[in-house]
């Protein structure tokens, strides 16, 4: 009988201390940890939401870029942080690839997380410096063709989905040599394209819009279907004579495996109500990036394993392979 009402009182002990764990969240500052450089979408992105999330739950929330291997450093080390909820991934569309790209993982990219939601999603674009001598995609693609290695591209990094949908094109136009070079970040790829380091970059719109508007980088074409509202007049790469050819970036929340169930609901919550605020809704729409929460943890798990399926063969196709 004693030990009926033991583990009787164990059960209630435990369904008591689920909620009381989401009553407490948080109880230091959160660290929003994104595997990118400074400068990029995904940081400038973090950096509008940090603030906004501050002011409503009680306490700082740091933005810490953690650079390296394409995000992958960033995610081996919140897959292995307490699972509390207060290390927070940037979790990008870079690690639904990743499992069909890399010979090595020591991630597991669904099984170590806890996706809590997806938060934007938004159009990569193809630049070059003013001086490259094309003006129009059909133009670049002729050029590279009649100068084969003449020509070199950035992108955030080995792996990510900038550096694969580059990869994709080349393929898809004729096999064309341009030679890729790997930054640690967008922010970084995107300052030595404007001054004129290397010729092309493929990078996410928010970094970019500025300095096309300004004149200092030229526009060939967005990865979305549809045209981007901030620049209208560039064509999409199907517009453009590129068949069958569409890529997007997006982000969200995720936390280690393990954590509370009423943690990462009260953090979903939280995601979702800095989501509507108008300050934020305001800059990412104003950088070319939609607001595009999940309905559920769930739900944004699912759409996950989805990508990761879907990539798989498109990466086996294109032969990009990093032995890391």
């Amino acid at each position: 009988m004693r030990r009926a009402l033991q583990f009787l009182l164990s059960i209630l002990v435990l369904g008591l201390a689920q909620p009381v764990a989401a009553q407490g969240w948080p109880t230091k500052s959160v660290r929003l940890v994104l595997g990118y450089a400074a400068g990029g979408a995904m940081d400038m992105s973090a950096r509008v939401i940090s603030p906004i999330m501050s002011e409503s739950i009680g306490q700082p929330v740091v933005v810490e870029n953690r650079t390296g291997g394409a995000g992958n450093i960033a995610a081996e080390a919140v897959a292995r942080s307490d699972a509390d909820g207060h290390t927070i991934l940037f979790y990008a569309d870079a690690y639904t690839i990743a499992p069909s790209l890399f010979a090595r993982l020591r991630f597991d990219p669904v099984k170590d997380f806890v996706h809590v939601t997806q938060m934007i999603s938004g159009a990569h674009i193809l630049v070059g410096h003013p001086s490259v001598p094309a003006n129009t995609l059909q133009e670049l693609i002729a050029y590279a063709k009649a100068n084969p290695g003449k020509l070199a591209y950035g992108s955030p990094g080995n792996g990510t989905p900038q550096h694969l949908a580059a990869e994709l094109f080349k393929n898809i136009a004729g096999g064309l040599n341009i030679t890729h070079v790997p930054y640690k970040g967008g922010g970084q790829a995107i300052g030595d394209v404007v001054g004129g380091t290397i010729p092309l970059a493929l990078l996410g719109l928010p970094p970019t819009v500025g300095h096309i508007r300004a004149g200092k980088l030229k526009a060939f074409a967005v990865t979305s279907k549809v045209r981007q509202k901030l620049l209208p007049d560039t064509p999409t790469f199907q517009e453009a004579g590129v068949a069958g050819f569409e890529t997007v970036q997006w982000w969200g929340p995720a936390v280690p495996a393990g954590t509370p169930a009423p943690v990462v609901k009260r953090i979903y919550d939280e995601f979702l109500k800095a989501m509507r605020d108008p300050r934020l809704v305001q800059r990412y729409n104003g950088a070319g990036l939609e607001v595009t929460p999940s309905t559920s943890p769930a739900a944004f798990t699912g759409f996950i394993k989805a990508e990761i399926g879907r990539w798989a063969p498109v990466v086996k196709a294109s032969g990009a392979r990093v032995d890391n």
